[in-house]
């Protein structure tokens, strides 16, 4: 697989997390606002490391429970069971140029901490390939540094704060 397919796969991944690891805090426990240390492993051809602090806010989590993907990436989950600290997606991302790859994923999350397994596979000039992915992250505190990295709807809901909700 290529380095661009990699790259979508991690990129895909992060924004799965990212997403999650907003979810507000509540009685259903799932993951809370915050600043995180995100870890993501994939294995296609050859494996990505990436380790990310990152600062997240309610909003990208709710985005995620209803359908992670991103800006590179389209994504759709037909199969989608988030509760009960466990978490279970079946579906497919799409890239712009309409390369698609399906996926399947299993995980548990909790208010401080979140894991995602997934299965990927596709096709590159008609051949099959299938790789893993993944995401292991835990909630480091309330506030974020002022240099933690923040998506632009993160900086858009923080302003100039550093504690997200």
């Amino acid at each position: 697989m290529t380095k661009m397919h990699v790259a979508v796969f991690v990129a895909a991944l992060s924004a799965l997390v990212a997403a999650q690891a907003h979810a507000a805090s509540g009685p259903d426990g799932k993951p809370m606002p915050g600043y995180w240390e995100v870890g993501e492993v994939a294995t296609l051809l050859f494996s990505a490391k990436k380790v990310e602090h990152r600062c997240l806010v309610t909003s990208e989590i709710n985005k995620f429970l209803n359908g992670p993907s991103n800006r590179h990436y389209d994504c759709t989950y037909p199969t989608r069971a988030t509760s009960d600290g466990r978490i279970r997606l079946k579906g497919s991302c799409a890239t712009k140029k309409g390369q698609v790859a399906y996926v399947t994923a299993q995980g548990s999350y909790s208010p401080t901490t979140f894991k995602l397994v997934m299965a990927i596979s596709t096709k590159i000039g008609g051949i099959p390939l299938s790789g893993k992915a993944t995401t292991e992250a835990k909630r480091l505190g309330d506030t974020c540094p002022a240099d933690a990295l923040r998506s632009d709807e993160a900086k858009q809901a923080l302003g100039s704060s550093n504690i997200p909700n």
